[in-house]
């Protein structure tokens, strides 16, 4: 693959789901994605095998981790200049209690993730 660089906002813009809008870079290792949520965005619970690093920028987020009802469930709220490490096939949630930036990378890439199967 050759190296090449390009602007966030140069980038194609998707909205997979309600009040979400995200831009990705995928490589042949690792993606990342930027992704934008407005306040009261509501991310279900889901899982991919992908792992993942939420680096948040800007607002602040509640995910849930671990298996809705499940005894091990638990909920951590991030903001801005926090990260959460997901390993890959853990059921997690997030939602936006502020208008939030997060940067998403994934190891290994993929063209969907679990917001893409909602």
């Amino acid at each position: 693959m050759d190296a090449w660089n390009a602007k966030w906002s140069e980038l194609p813009e998707d909205a997979p789901m309600d009040r979400l809008r995200r831009r990705r870079v995928i490589g042949e290792q690792a993606m990342i994605s930027e992704v934008r949520l407005a306040k009261g965005c509501d991310v279900p619970t889901h899982s991919h095998p992908n792992e993942q690093m939420a680096m948040l920028i800007s607002g602040k987020m509640r995910f849930g981790i671990g298996a809705e009802g499940s005894a091990d469930r638990r909920e951590v709220v991030i903001g801005a200049g926090e990260v959460l490490v997901l390993p890959g096939g853990v059921p997690h949630s997030a939602y936006a209690l502020e208008d939030s930036l997060i940067y998403d990378i994934f190891s290994p890439p993929s063209e969907k993730t679990g917001i893409d199967r909602h």
